[in-house]
């Protein structure tokens, strides 16, 4: 019988595989920062990543990036504290505007699962790792 932390573990390890797969398809994602974008690489998520900080124009060319793209989705990736759930409407809305479905069902997905517990999208490989090292699972994914 799995424990509590097994079927949480699962649960992440299955919408962290589904994200790869869309990335994998070609989906772009947003995410708020480079550091974000590090821990993913560390749970061997790749793909088209775009940093919405870093926009030197702000929102206006973060949805232009986007645009550029010519891609009828963008996922969804922020933080899970307040800060990031007001980028998460903004961005929903602007893109709703666009005609670009913007995805955010990986981030409603781990907000549930991860709930207090992260604060951020660069905190879930970590988490990950404490998960594993609870139940005594091998955590080779480097920090």
């Amino acid at each position: 019988m799995l424990s509590s932390i097994e079927r949480k573990l699962e649960k992440l390890s299955r919408v962290l595989d589904n994200l790869a797969f869309e990335l994998s398809r070609g989906v772009p994602m947003i995410v708020e920062g480079k550091k974000d974008i590090d821990a993913l690489r560390r749970l061997e998520i790749t793909g088209d990543i775009i940093l919405a900080k870093t926009a030197a124009g702000g929102l206006l060319d973060l949805l232009n990036e986007v645009e550029k793209r010519g891609k009828s989705e963008v996922i969804l990736l922020m933080d899970f504290d307040r800060h990031g759930r007001e980028w998460m409407k903004r961005l929903t809305s602007n893109f709703e505007e666009m005609k670009i479905k913007p995805n955010t069902v990986f981030w409603r997905k781990l907000l549930t699962l991860v709930g207090r517990d992260v604060k951020d999208v660069e905190g879930l490989s970590s988490y990950i790792i404490t998960l594993k090292r609870k139940i005594g699972e091998d955590t080779t994914v480097e920090q």
